[in-house]
């Protein structure tokens, strides 16, 4: 598989990938919220930011699809999952420290936003020197 065939693959399983969650944090937040984790009836403030932070998602993920099919959209697309998931993950380390640990789902999720930091950035230094300086 070339480089640029790994990174569309790549772009195009965060964008299927992460549109469930983004839709677990908005659609419909008294649901699902308290099933996946414990959070029982979302005030209105809370459903507020939780659907702003499914907009984000979604925002980004049409981004990664966009890099998918547009070369010249790639590498600043495979950037963008690099900050998404590192600040995340970062957030992430900065409440265990803060706050203990938290449910497993989001030790999962933690873990998951460390391979796809470093996926990512393997995927656009491996890229053509071109292609990291954004000029093509």
């Amino acid at each position: 598989m070339s480089i640029d065939q790994a990174q569309r693959l790549f772009l195009v399983a965060m964008g299927i990938g992460l549109v469930p969650i983004a839709l677990t944090y908005g659609a419909v937040p008294e649901t699902s919220l308290p099933w996946l984790y414990g959070l029982s009836d979302p005030d209105l403030p809370t459903r507020h930011l939780l659907r702003a932070v499914m907009g984000l998602y979604l925002g980004m993920i049409v981004f990664w699809l966009t890099g998918a099919l547009r070369a010249e959209l790639r590498i600043p697309a495979l950037w963008s999952v690099f900050v998404f998931v590192t600040g995340i993950g970062l957030g992430r380390l900065l409440s265990l420290v803060l706050d203990g640990w938290p449910q497993p789902i989001f030790v999962f999720y933690l873990l998951a936003e460390i391979v796809l930091a470093g996926t990512s950035w393997v995927l656009i230094t491996k890229a053509p020197s071109s292609s990291n300086a954004g000029n093509g």
